[in-house]
């Protein structure tokens, strides 16, 4: 127990040296700096899953990229020729060449909204996010994988066979693409949302790298939903992040031991409900000591404010907005009416842009705003706050 209470320590020491302090661009409120920081916060803070740290190079780039002297696609070439052009060569060149890299390919795509939900598009992530870094980049293995796992005492989880992997990838896919969120409170959608990124991650169809691309994956699938997501929680729990998806797809039943997809869970509160659960690596170790665990049965710390302030919204025009979409699909026409309103100009302004900027109302056609049979209905998000309305409702 020494040994692995020295190596947690030791990781834990490597993984708060690799954050990169870019919180006074959050605080000053500049919108297109607060998102740049934000972008690259994550990007930086994703390489410790694989024990890796970006260069004071790159933390530089990354900064003026944020205060925009530089495009984000400059930011990348300047780091490709750093390396390029390096003459001085560190032992350490190649882990860092790899952070550098990827962590400004990630920048990339957090700094886009473009998201395609498919098997095309899962593999365009791993592609973009290794791009000049792995030559196999975007292609699933053909090869069968084990990995030795510290919270697993050196066990591995199983992984999916490489022959069956673009079948099982798709039918995860086409599963939560069919899913409905109508009827599901806030606790079945975090077990939800959390059972099907565990399985996602489950199957590891590319070599190297499946823990990042599930992680940008999952940002940018949440933020498709209607959910704007915590930035700090992969920034400062990547490490935890992997770890808890280890834990929720490993199971022995020669040692009786059960996937626990508790820590999963408590990690997507805290991302998408603002909840406060205490978030430690070392609770995930498989035959804990007891002076080391926690209570598992319940979270270990909650907000004292409802865990729904992140679903809810102060804005009445939006809440009632919400109310009269329910479940349906409304024209605008349907919510002028729905409202008893009449001026279109002021109900778009005020009520329906709101909504679709917080969230909480999509487009039927989101590819064709002007769409002559344009329809719009609840996101998850929109659900999840309709579904808490509702009850408010009830207990009047």
């Amino acid at each position: 127990m020494l040994i692995f209470a020295a190596d947690f320590m030791a990781e834990e020491k490597n993984i708060k040296q690799q954050y990169l302090d870019f919180e006074e661009y959050i605080r000053q409120g500049e919108p297109e700096k607060r998102e740049r920081a934000e972008a690259w916060r994550v990007a930086i803070g994703l390489q410790a899953v694989d024990g890796l740290s970006t260069s004071e190079y790159l933390q530089e780039t990354a900064r003026r990229n944020i205060e925009g002297e530089i495009t984000i696609d400059e930011a990348r070439e300047l780091v490709k020729e750093y390396y390029i052009k390096k003459t001085v060569h560190d032992d350490d060149d190649a882990d860092k060449e790899e952070a550098d890299r990827v962590s400004s390919n990630i920048s990339k795509l957090l700094q886009t909204d473009a998201f395609t939900y498919s098997l095309a598009g899962f593999s365009a992530i791993h592609r973009a996010i290794f791009e000049g870094v792995f030559k196999h980049a975007g292609r699933f293995r053909d090869y069968d994988i084990s990995k030795k796992e510290w919270v697993l005492r050196n066990d591995t989880v199983l992984y999916g066979r490489w022959q069956d992997l673009c079948m099982t990838v798709e039918y995860d896919l086409e599963q939560e693409r069919q899913f409905d969120y109508t009827a599901l409170n806030k606790d079945e959608m975090i077990e939800h949302l959390a059972k099907f990124v565990a399985g996602l991650w489950q199957i590891h169809p590319f070599g190297e790298g499946n823990t990042r691309t599930t992680a940008i994956f999952t940002i940018k699938y949440l933020r498709s939903l209607g959910f704007s997501v915590n930035n700090d929680m992969f920034e400062h729990y990547s490490w935890y992040f992997r770890n808890a998806l280890v834990r929720a797809n490993y199971r022995n039943v020669q040692k009786g031991i059960n996937a626990e997809p508790l820590f999963l869970i408590r990690f997507f509160r805290n991302l998408l409900l603002g909840e406060t659960n205490e978030l430690k690596n070392r609770y995930m170790i498989i035959n804990l000591p007891e002076e080391w665990k926690t209570p598992t049965s319940t979270p270990t710390s909650t907000p004292t404010s409802s865990v729904s302030d992140l679903l809810q919204t102060a804005n009445p025009l939006i809440r009632n907005l919400v109310k009269v979409i329910g479940s349906s699909q409304c024209s605008i026409k349907d919510m002028l009416e729905g409202l008893g309103l009449k001026d279109r100009k002021n109900f778009l302004e005020y009520h329906l842009v709101p909504a679709i900027s917080g969230g909480y109302v999509r487009l039927l056609y989101p590819d064709k705003p002007r769409h002559p049979r344009q329809k719009y209905l609840l996101t998850v998000k929109g659900q999840m706050l309709y579904q808490e309305l509702t009850k408010q409702l009830d207990l009047l």
